[in-house]
């Protein structure tokens, strides 16, 4: 039994909520990749052993919930490196469809409505520390040794 046929009888809030997508979107990406894999069928290779359904559940769950892609083919029942290829090949084409592509920036220019954009950078950077100067490093050697209390030799 596929993901799909457990998840193709959710209510379109929970379909929604699980995918990230509304069920008519979910459905609209299908119509384009299988067009996509019948091109893709034409030129031979070894079947998929997901079905498109699952390789698009796959595709939205790798960008809705950043779960590596090990994890994802554990799920699936794949390889890594299958999980990797079938997600790239549904992002590639996708894509390619421009039927998902956001508006360009002159086009919300001249739109009427207002938007608001909030960017969080959460890269990583890395620590600053002040330079070792000599004065430092002389002083770090200083304290490594005790001075002389005037001992007899």
């Amino acid at each position: 039994m596929t993901k799909w046929f457990r998840v193709k009888g959710l209510e379109a809030e929970n379909f929604r909520r699980l995918t990230g997508v509304k069920r008519s979107t979910f459905e609209r990406m299908l119509e384009i990749l299988l067009d996509a894999e019948i091109k893709k069928k034409r030129q031979g290779g070894r079947p998929s052993k997901l079905t498109l359904e699952d390789r698009l559940l796959m595709t939205l769950e790798y960008l809705r919930e950043y779960r590596t892609y090990f994890h994802i083919g554990q799920s699936y029942g794949v390889s890594e490196s299958n999980a990797y290829q079938a997600i790239r090949w549904i992002e590639d084409h996708t894509i390619r469809s421009k039927a998902f592509s956001l508006p360009g920036r002159k086009a919300l220019l001249k739109s009427e409505n207002e938007f608001e954009i909030i960017l969080i950078d959460a890269t990583e950077s890395p620590i600053e520390r002040p330079k070792k100067t000599k004065s430092v490093l002389l002083w770090q050697k200083e304290a490594a040794h005790p001075e002389n209390t005037g001992g007899s030799r």
